[in-house]
């Protein structure tokens, strides 16, 4: 028990204790950890209780502390937990909580890369319908290995940050040439994502076992998408303006450690993957619970847990040529997406390719987003004791221009 006086049904509690990078009340960006309806100044409170581990919260990003590998996040988690519970700190800890209302929050690390995956039968499955009805609705390769592509990482932004609808060239089947225009089919993809904290070798693969030995935690994504841009410029190297303007992540990166009763088996796989992607060692199948909201209103509700290819698989195979990871590396899942109408994680799939328009609460239509539309993504997992562990929300308005 905390001597804090905890929100009973808070998803900030003791079992999750999130990191990420706060605006300070008094100037500058500082490393914390979310608790309650507070956040733990770690720069602080390391500088007066933690001196071994203090030079790892001096800068803005958390990439000192990632880098500094699983020995480290256990400790730092086990103190913690001890500066929160034990009653014999608080006179110490104390002055370094900070109210969360309205605190800014800001990107929690340096992105090296970002590698994007497309690992939800349900959701390949859907798009396969869509735009090869006469042929089977899965690639060949798909149920062989976890398809990616590569990202940009400097267009990887906080939650909060407006996404400004991007130009492209686009071409409609009909048309008989292509036009420059911006984008008139301005979709969300609801993801999970994963931070990297220690490098690999460059020539090394990483095994499907090593995991928790290379990846800090999970945080959401919204891989933002301009679906007409992609469908004329994908053929034959796939997304590259229609994925590159925007991918928003959450400001709270969930430790891999408070996940643990959030590990479930993955679906079967047929045919059985290669060995370098066998998992039954190591299972990372994660019973996250995903909820997308437009401007308020419930539209989806993406489980995670079905996911064909996991995080594990996903990092095996992109280190199988012998790529290296750096620390700050983000890779996301894809579009989460179930079984269920209810379940699909992008518009793209709620509208069926804007032939079915999806109706809002307040009698609104929409089959892509317009100018001004919010869009927020949450998510909760089962923690221990029968908590719930939280990763707040990322969040992102979407705008004509950039005034």
């Amino acid at each position: 028990m905390s001597w804090l006086d905890l929100p009973a049904d808070t998803a900030f509690g003791l079992a999750n204790l999130p990191y990420g990078v706060f605006g300070h009340p008094g100037g500058g960006r500082r490393a914390g950890v979310a608790i309650g309806d507070q956040v733990l100044d770690l720069s602080a409170v390391s500088e007066r209780l933690d001196t071994e581990h203090a030079g790892l919260f001096t800068g803005p990003t958390l990439n000192p502390f990632l880098a500094a590998g699983p020995a480290v996040w256990r400790e730092m988690r086990r103190r913690i937990t001890d500066w929160l519970t034990e009653r014999a700190h608080a006179e110490a800890v104390r002055p370094h909580l900070v109210p969360a209302a309205g605190l800014p929050l800001h990107l929690p690390f340096e992105v090296a890369d970002y590698v994007d995956f497309y690992s939800s039968r349900h959701h390949a499955e859907n798009v396969g319908r869509m735009f090869r009805p006469d042929s089977e609705p899965l690639t060949p390769n798909w149920k062989h290995l976890p398809i990616g592509y590569h990202g940009r990482a400097g267009t990887v932004v906080v939650s909060g940050t407006d996404i400004v609808r991007p130009f492209g060239q686009r071409k409609a089947p009909d048309e008989p040439a292509p036009e420059f225009g911006r984008t008139r089919r301005l979709d969300i993809e609801a993801e999970v994502g994963f931070v990297v904290g220690v490098p690999s070798t460059l020539g090394r693969s990483v095994p499907v076992t090593a995991l928790a030995d290379h990846v800090f935690g999970v945080c959401l994504v919204n891989d933002w998408s301009a679906r007409d841009i992609q469908a004329w410029e994908y053929v034959p190297l796939g997304p590259f303006l229609g994925k590159s303007f925007a991918t928003s992540v959450s400001p709270w990166i969930v430790p891999l450690a408070a996940l643990e009763a959030a590990r479930v088996a993955p679906p079967p796989r047929d045919p059985v993957p290669l060995p370098y992607l066998r998992d039954e060692a190591a299972p990372w199948a994660l019973d996250i619970d995903l909820e997308v909201r437009l401007n308020g209103h419930l539209i989806a509700r993406p489980p995670f847990a079905g996911m064909y290819w996991t995080a594990a698989q996903q990092l095996a195979h992109l280190t199988a040529n012998g790529a290296a990871l750096r620390t700050g590396d983000l890779f996301a899942s894809g579009t989460v997406s179930g079984p269920r109408p209810d379940q699909r994680g992008s518009l793209l799939e709620l509208s069926w390719n804007g032939r079915d328009p999806l109706t809002l609460p307040d009698g609104s239509t929409r089959t892509f987003l317009a100018d001004g539309d919010e869009v927020v993504i949450t998510a909760t997992a089962p923690g221990p004791d029968h908590q719930r562990i939280g990763f707040g929300e990322v969040r992102g308005r979407v705008k004509n221009t950039t005034s």
